[in-house]
């Protein structure tokens, strides 16, 4: 199985950590604001997506996030008085006045231990496992967490809840999100659903794979993922497999922070053939939503919807 780990690093800062388009809010911003006190003070534990217990006497007060789409959903359900730091890819004005340890991938071991952190949130990838035994070797929680489909955002969602002392709010976003989801779902019903191709990356070609959360949204929005019987989560495929599977939508994650477009893939060797086809449409979605696996979800399988049912895009 391919994992993230596997991917290229550009390619994975790109799938999760794509630079956030959240327009800054005019007036009093409730995100930034010092949290109330956690409902309890009584330990807490949650296993994470490498199987490991994390257990810790209370609530985390000091949590630095490595993974942008979790710092996400702990500003979501209102724990953004209890982040210490940042990665170089929180650029939300929630966090940008945090401190940064650089990448999520590579972050600096000396600027993580310095914001005396009592949970730190890591990717579950065998990459980054020596920083997280490191970092338990120095005493300093952490909670491995994967974000490949769209169950393993909700499970992190709720035991990020548990370990931040803010379940309760945790399960309110969730039920917001998955409201969201059905909502697209409805909105789609009875409509026929096109071949969708979701573009990961151009050269070589990789594509979103059906267990991912990218072609689960795709289904939401009303659409038939065309690489359905492959076993990989982010699979590269030839340009001659892809086009003889003719795709009636090819989808392009673009603007800021995206590595092409829709114009360049229309000439690009190979692609631009694709995208001259007959019964073929290219159609752009904003990667800061639809790459990063967070609480927009729902945000995300409407720009979905609107790509593969243009019809039912707002005028």
């Amino acid at each position: 199985m391919l994992r993230i780990s596997s991917l290229p690093r550009v390619l994975r800062a790109a799938l999760v950590a794509a630079l956030p388009a959240l327009a800054a809010c005019g007036g009093d911003d409730a995100s930034a604001r010092p949290p109330a006190q956690s409902a309890t003070s009584a330990a807490v534990q949650a296993t994470d997506d490498a199987r490991q217990l994390v257990r810790l006497d209370r609530p985390a007060a000091r949590i630095v996030s490595l993974i942008p789409s979790a710092t996400d959903l702990l500003v979501a359900m209102g724990a953004r008085g209890q982040l210490a730091g940042r990665t170089d890819f929180d650029k939300d004005s929630a966090v940008a006045s945090l401190p940064s340890v650089g990448g999520g991938l590579d972050p600096s071991l000396e600027a993580l231990v310095a914001l005396r952190p009592d949970l730190v949130i890591s990717f579950e990838t065998q990459g980054d496992a020596a920083l997280r035994t490191r970092l338990r070797e120095m005493g300093i929680p952490v909670y491995a967490l994967a974000a490949q489909d769209t169950a393993d955002i909700f499970r992190a969602l709720a035991n990020l809840g548990t370990l931040a002392g803010r379940r309760p709010a945790a399960d309110s976003v969730a039920g917001a999100m998955r409201a969201e989801l059905e909502a697209v779902r409805r909105s789609v019903a009875g409509r026929p659903a096109p071949s969708v191709l979701y573009v990961a990356w151009v050269d070589p070609p990789m594509i979103a794979g059906p267990t991912t959360f990218l072609s689960e949204l795709v289904t939401v929005a009303g659409g038939r993922p065309v690489f359905q019987d492959v076993k990989q989560e982010w699979p590269q495929v030839s340009i001659e497999e892809i086009v003889s599977r003719k795709p009636q939508v090819v989808v392009i994650p673009s603007g800021a922070g995206a590595e092409f477009s829709a114009d360049a893939l229309r000439t690009a060797p190979g692609w631009r053939e694709l995208a001259a086809s007959p019964g073929t449409r290219v159609a752009e979605v904003p990667v800061a939503v639809v790459n990063r696996p967070g609480p927009r979800l729902g945000e995300a399988a409407r720009a979905l919807r609107d790509a593969i049912h243009p019809e039912l895009a707002a005028p």
